[in-house]
Order: structure tokens, then C-alpha cells, then sequence
């Protein structure tokens, strides 16, 4: 069985969407979904499962639609891969100065090259990204909120979902204790 981190998208932003964490939890685990954990409001919740990541994407999308009423895109990723992601990250997390951030897009698919070549024309002196396979790792001098960056991800095509690195580092510790 595989460890999985689910991120759900637009989930319990500015009061829309909402969804309680027990109850995903309750969700999942009616799913069949093993050592089911959720961490923060914001959608993040990490299980055991032997099916596949299109099949439990597919399944989580259409039970949560069925549950709550309303569609949420799910990204999934592997423990393992999820530990890559961070490896792979392309800026230093130990010399950050005040107001700096490292967010990383969590995308659903791979991004078509001209929503790259958009995105990456949205960089400036105090915004950069870099697009690694299904993540794009931004870093940002001031915060995420004032980006014209940040506001581009969804011309990429596919469905993103951001995570500050200190929830990614956190969910990466608690991906690594459920295989203790």
C-alpha cells in the first residue's frame, strides 16, 4: 500500500466551499481509505491506499461532489514523490530574509509549454518561478497575495492547487510517520 497526499483545491477560502476536516476525514474513510489524517483547514489530507492515483483521484473528486455539492479539484501525489518534489526544489529555504516565500503549485497534469512561457513571462525582479514536471516552485520577495505571478497559474491549463513550504515540509513529516 502506498501513502498518498491528497490537496484538495479552493477548499474553506474566504468562507466558500466549506468543508469540515472530520468530515472529509468521516469521507474517506467510508472510501475504504486507510490511516486517514488531515492537516489544516485548507485541504490536506494524507491515507494509505493500493489503487491507483487516477482512480482514487477520480473517486475523491466524484464522493466529494457527491457529499458536499460542489466540485473540488483533487491532486494527488505519493509520499515518495512528494519527498522528490522537495528534493528538487530549486531555491535555498535557509537564507530566506523577512517577507520572502517559497510556495510550490501542485498542478493536476502537465503544463502545455506556451502556459509555461506565460507564466514564466510574468517573472520580475521580485517574483520567479520555476516549473518542474507537475509542480511549479515560486518564490516571492513580498508576499503571494501582491503577484502578478501567482495570478497567472491558472493560464498553465490544468488545475493547481499552492502550498507554502512550511505546510509542504509539514506534510512531509507527517507522510514520513505513517510508514513508522
Amino acid at each position: 500500500m502506498a501513502i498518498y497526499i491528497a490537496l484538495l483545491r479552493g477548499i474553506n477560502v474566504g468562507g466558500h466551499n466549506k468543508i469540515k476536516m472530520a468530515d472529509l476525514k468521516s469521507l474517506l474513510e467510508d472510501m475504504g481509505l486507510h490511516k486517514v489524517k488531515t492537516y489544516i483547514q485548507s485541504g490536506n489530507v494524507l491515507f494509505e491506499s493500493s489503487e491507483t492515483v487516477e482512480s482514487l483521484s477520480r473517486q475523491l473528486e466524484e464522493e466529494i461532489q457527491k457529499t458536499f455539492g460542489f466540485p473540488v479539484p483533487v491532486i494527488l501525489r505519493t509520499a515518495s514523490e512528494y519527498e522528490r518534489i522537495i528534493q528538487d526544489c530549486p531555491y535555498s529555504t535557509e537564507t530566506l530574509k523577512e517577507g520572502e516565500s517559497i510556495q510550490i503549485a501542485f498542478l493536476g497534469g502537465e503544463p502545455s509549454h506556451e502556459g509555461i512561457n506565460h507564466l514564466q513571462n510574468f517573472e520580475s525582479g521580485r517574483d520567479e518561478c520555476k516549473v518542474i514536471g507537475k509542480e511549479v516552485y515560486l518564490f516571492f520577495c513580498q508576499s503571494i497575495r501582491d503577484s502578478k505571478l501567482a495570478t497567472q497559474l491558472p493560464k498553465l491549463g490544468v488545475p493547481a492547487t499552492v502550498r507554502n513550504w512550511n505546510t509542504v515540509m509539514k506534510l512531509d513529516t507527517l507522510a514520513k510517520a505513517m510508514t513508522e
